[in-house]
């Protein structure tokens, strides 16, 4: 029998990701139907609106602060050291509330497209984000529902 050998990338060996406005991702590796890479975000930073078509995606927060704001007004907080599953077709952005760089790694599970860039749902304004401090709103564990 032949084994598949073990492959490396290095992290100064990532390609360019797709790309959403406030963000730059780097992709690692893409196999049929899994996309893994990073995410950096810039301190006070928000990316566009997206979605990720059919694939889940898990994210594993590295540094800094992961916040995600989803179409129906709920935001997710995460801290270094958590996960987060965003599913499939969920339109999002992301925003670093931060003083430092965020990153996160990727592991995405699907087909299709990576990145589809939407426009934001109506009435969807800016976040703001000051210190990494919790959001007006934002119940323990991160997570508010707009009224």
């Amino acid at each position: 029998m032949t084994e598949t050998p073990i492959g490396k990338v290095a992290a100064d060996a990532l390609t360019p990701g797709a790309s959403t406005p406030g963000m730059a991702r780097h992709e690692a590796v893409v196999l049929d139907g899994i996309w893994s890479g990073v995410a950096r975000t810039d301190p006070g930073a928000t990316s566009g609106w997206h979605h990720h078509g059919e694939h889940d995606t898990v994210a594993y927060v590295v540094r800094g602060a992961f916040r995600v704001e989803t179409s129906d007004g709920t935001t997710t907080v995460a801290a270094p050291g958590d996960f987060v599953h965003i599913p499939a077709h969920t339109v999002h952005r992301e925003s670093n509330p931060t003083g430092q760089l965020a990153e996160v790694v990727l592991v995405r599970r699907g087909s299709g497209p990576v990145v589809v860039n939407v426009d934001g749902p109506p009435g969807a304004g800016v976040t703001s984000a000051i210190d990494g401090a919790p959001q007006a709103g934002e119940a323990p564990g991160g997570v508010v529902r707009a009224p």
